[in-house]
């Protein structure tokens, strides 16, 4: 008999348990895994991609390739560490492709050879549009990082991984990862004071 999943009250099964039941043939679990993870593996991909339309084509990859590859999955990690782990490499993939084929973008040119006006965007409020440009600088600061600390700041702070979590993913021990983080964050406060005043 299937009991609560104590590590998260609000879910009837663990992960760990959807995904016995899916390799049993279940597709009822995997629906549920595809739901309980999408948006966060969006999210987690995204940092990485920064481009929403082909993390979200990674996320669906990453669901094919668990529905697919479902029987590799041992329990000797935890779920979510290993569709990370298949998320990121196809993220990685992504990524290679397209530093391979950089793309320089042209502005486009009227008649009269002046710039177009872009027409903004509905403005909101003046908190909103605060906290937008605060959200921006903040992103661009963790972008600036050294790809180590990026990685891991990400996957910490925005993804809100474990330091277990992000060790398997990245397959470093867990001092060295949160090494790693506070070096980052140690380098964010630097960046970002300016920020607080």
């Amino acid at each position: 008999m299937m009991q609560l999943d104590k590590n998260n009250k609000n879910y009837i099964y663990s992960d760990e348990q959807l995904i016995a039941r899916f390799q049993e043939g279940d597709e009822n679990a995997y629906v549920e895994l595809v739901n309980r993870y999408r948006d966060k593996l969006i999210n987690f991909v995204y940092n990485y991609i920064g481009d929403l339309e082909i993390s979200e084509d990674i996320v669906q990859d990453t669901m094919v390739k668990l529905y697919q590859k479902k029987h590799y999955y041992k329990e000797i990690n935890k779920f979510s560490t290993w569709l990370y782990t298949i998320a990121k490499n196809l993220a990685f993939t992504e990524f290679r492709k397209r530093k391979q084929r950089k793309i320089t973008l042209f502005s486009h040119i009227n008649k009269d050879d002046k710039p177009y006006d872009i027409p903004a965007n509905q403005p909101g409020t003046d908190q909103e549009i605060e906290s937008e440009i605060t959200n921006k600088i903040i992103r661009q600061a963790i972008n600036g990082l050294p790809e180590k600390f990026k990685e891991v700041i990400n996957m910490r702070d925005i993804d809100q991984l474990s330091y277990e979590q992000i060790s398997c993913i990245i397959e470093v021990p867990i001092g060295t990862v949160k090494s790693r983080i506070n070096r980052a964050r140690l380098q964010l406060q630097i960046e970002l004071k300016d920020l607080r005043k």
